[in-house]
């Protein structure tokens, strides 16, 4: 195996060294992006020199991701799996369908620690910061028997990982008796305004609660771990994780704000999507549109796709669909019918980009924590419809504290359970044309200012990534003078 590259850039402007940060995504793409967007971060700030360690399959990704955000001189090391040792289905989480697949797939990385633990003691300079994924709990271990400080990140919100601690040593509903059972709700005994259903906090596949109980003796055991959100949203439960939980959180976002294209196009209008093309002519004409997009993890039935359609058939309303799989049958003669206030796209999109736009005024989403992000940033409203891992925590979020979107209930309550047409058609007709959509709007709005005075210089975020950077990159050179 050939030696790592070194880092590209290692001095900053007045020839002092920058700190070297390692970067280690889950090759999944909404695991992926955020830590692109924070290598993007580092770079154009010159906070430090960045190497990203990634698998062959997703390199590609990675170098046009980092040189589209400014950062093309971070060194990209490719991990290729040992022969016969590649997870089934391929190199990236998006080959994979739910909750007991996706821990699979995080499990079939560890094969790649051999060539990450070389590749990491090979680094020169040497890094004083590896930042790997929380699921790539493995590589921490690795990381600590180098003598490399780590950080887990996160991609869920603080909210999530806060109820999901209490939930944890609570177990509600595991017990016949109490006040949870007798309601069917839990209330989070730290946040007493905090009242679950039980629907909503349905224990995951054991596949997944073993892993999750592997990231979280990792989690524990590195220098802290970073939160993609920030202060004005999350402030509470931030402070309360680091107060009580631990190890010290870094809100450090939203980091799909920090990363902004600096290629030039000089025929715009040419290169622009046909869909981007389409929403041009909406706004032209202030039409609003709804954009509809239900993960990249998930697959949705048919039989679920189609409620859907019929449901945006009978709500009036103009719409983006990011079908996928890009092979659903979405009923006969719907596509024909909404020909003109509908279009349905079936190839990968930019969705920042698609927020962004300025008739986009609702998102009909499951709640990743991404999507929510890039909605808050945008300022747009959501229709929440969670389907799995923590999204049922986001959508009680976004719904009942923020204020910023409206529930889609599922026929018989349960998280997963088919939702109907007269639902989706109930929700998106509030959250596009009610006066309680308007109101989610204005508070979206302001919620998108906040977000923008966190990244910006001098903002929350902007401060806590330079501390991060200087505490625990200086630890690790005190250490290494120590040592020598």
């Amino acid at each position: 195996m050939a030696p790592p590259a070194a880092a590209a850039h290692c001095q900053d402007l007045h020839g002092c060294e920058l700190p070297h940060v390692a970067v280690f995504p889950l090759m999944a793409k909404g695991h992926t992006i955020p830590l692109l967007d924070l290598a993007c971060l580092l770079r154009r700030r010159g906070l430090a020199a960045v190497t990203l360690l990634t698998t062959p399959g997703n390199a590609a990704f990675a170098r046009t991701a980092l040189a589209d955000g400014g950062a093309g001189d971070a060194a990209v090391i490719e991990l290729p799996f040992p022969a016969g040792h590649a997870p089934a289905g391929g190199e990236s989480a998006e080959g994979v369908a739910g909750a007991s697949s996706f821990a699979a797939f995080a499990e079939a990385t560890s094969p790649l620690r051999p060539r990450f633990e070389y590749a990491l003691a090979a680094m020169r300079p040497p890094p004083g910061l590896l930042v790997a994924d929380g699921f790539l709990y493995w590589a921490h271990a690795s990381a600590a028997a180098l003598g490399v400080p780590s950080v887990s990140f996160l991609g869920t919100s603080a909210f999530a990982h806060v109820v999901r601690e209490a939930c944890v040593r609570d177990k509600p509903g595991a017990s016949a008796q109490g006040d949870d059972a007798s309601t069917g709700t839990y209330t989070v005994p730290e946040f007493p305004h905090l009242r679950f259903s039980l629907a909503d906090l349905v224990p995951p596949p054991l596949p997944l609660m073993e892993l999750d109980a592997k990231m979280a003796v990792a989690v524990a055991a590195s220098h802290g771990v970073i939160m993609n959100t920030f202060h004005d949203l999350e402030g509470r439960y931030i402070e309360h994780w680091n107060r009580q939980v631990g190890p010290r959180a870094w809100p450090i976002g939203p980091l799909c704000l920090a990363r902004q294209s600096t290629s030039v196009d000089h025929d715009a209008h040419a290169s622009r999507p046909p869909w981007m093309l389409w929403l041009d002519e909406k706004a032209a004409a202030g039409r609003a549109v709804l954009y509809i997009s239900l993960g990249t993890l998930a697959a949705i039935p048919e039989v679920q796709l189609r409620q859907v359609a019929d449901g945006l058939d009978r709500a009036g309303v103009d719409f983006l669909w990011a079908v996928r799989p890009n092979n659903a049958h979405l009923g006969i003669g719907f596509e024909e019918r909404v020909e003109g206030r509908g279009k349905v796209v079936r190839e990968w999109v930019d969705q920042r980009e698609i927020l962004g736009h300025s008739c986009v005024r609702g998102f009909l989403s499951h709640c990743g924590w991404n999507s929510v992000l890039e909605s808050v940033a945008a300022g747009v409203p959501l229709a929440a419809w969670p389907a799995e891992f923590e999204q049922p925590m986001n959508a009680k979020f976004i719904v009942d504290e923020l204020g910023i979107g409206v529930r889609v209930h599922s026929s018989d309550g349960t998280i997963g359970g088919l939702v109907k047409s007269n639902e989706i058609t109930r929700v998106v007709r509030d959250l596009m044309f009610g006066e309680d959509g308007m109101s989610m709007a204005s508070n979206a709005a302001k919620l998108a200012r906040h977000a923008q005075v966190a990244v910006s210089e001098g903002g929350s975020s902007w401060k806590a990534i330079e501390d991060m950077i200087r505490e625990l990159c200086a630890t690790s050179m005190a250490r290494k003078s120590m040592d020598g």
